[in-house]
């Protein structure tokens, strides 16, 4: 007759402590995988949503206040009353290169300097259906996270001569400027503010270049990174910038424009 076999509680202990070990691995796989699937959908719809009802709700805002005539928001500027400039015809804002001509004028106050992070122009690019508040300033939290189109701190404003120069959130928080991409040449890029409306022309691209690539937005836009891209005189241009490949930071991707007409309000 066989002896029964023999099984040491040591052993039994060890095999239950590892199905507790792999049930526990288990359970916290299970977990962290929950807690990064809502994290993705938190960045890819919750944001964005959030972001483009505050930008529409803003860009109605704008568009009351100047509807209505008031003063809108308070403005910051170098003194209490600044003297006018002259500010350039829609003919004199012409192409620059080719002697494109619009046929109308508009002149529009000297425009002051808007507080940091403050909402006071909205831009439109019918291409992309897109249309969005331009704010002071490329603070990611209170400006580009917002949805917004943030104009880079000493560069010209709507309309002056020099560079008009915006960044954008490519992904999640709105990402107003995912497709910017699709733009071409000769498409329209209008930007409205309380005094007058601003259409600039696409002209050229730079599909990729370095985050530290200051030359892109300095008054004659030319890359320090790819010097045959870019411009070698004065004229009156818009810059769009955001991030590229989509979903990194890597690189930037710009878009250039020229003012083609200037309308007073």
């Amino acid at each position: 007759m066989r002896a029964p076999a023999v099984v040491h509680h040591g052993t039994r202990r060890r095999r239950a402590a590892y199905r507790r070990l792999l049930w526990t691995s288990a359970e916290l796989a299970v977990t962290l995988g929950v807690v990064l699937l809502l994290l993705v959908v938190h960045q890819l719809w919750w944001t964005n949503r959030q972001a483009r009802e505050g930008a529409e709700r803003r860009v109605e805002a704008l568009e009351r206040e100047w509807d209505a005539g008031g003063e809108g928001p308070a403005t910051g500027t170098d003194d209490a009353t600044p003297a006018p400039a002259p500010e350039p015809t829609a003919t004199d804002a012409g192409n620059p290169d080719d002697g494109t001509r619009t046929g109308r004028t508009a002149t529009s106050r000297s425009p002051t300097r808007p507080d940091p992070t403050q909402a006071y122009a909205v831009l439109t690019i019918p291409r992309l259906g897109l249309r969005v508040p331009v704010a002071e300033g490329i603070s990611k939290q209170n400006v580009l996270n917002k949805g917004y189109a943030g104009h880079y701190p000493r560069t010209a404003q709507p309309g002056q001569a020099g560079n008009f120069a915006l960044a954008g959130h490519r992904n999640t928080h709105g990402e107003p400027f995912r497709y910017i991409n699709r733009l071409r040449r000769g498409d329209e890029v209008r930007v409205e503010t309380e005094v007058a409306r601003y259409t600039y022309v696409v002209d050229r691209t730079l599909a990729r270049t370095t985050p530290g690539d200051g030359g892109v937005i300095r008054p004659v836009p030319r890359s320090s990174v790819k010097p045959s891209y870019g411009y070698g005189a004065p004229g009156y241009y818009l810059t769009l910038t955001t991030c590229t490949p989509e979903y990194t930071s890597t690189y930037r991707l710009v878009v250039w424009g020229k003012l083609r007409s200037m309308h007073a309000r």
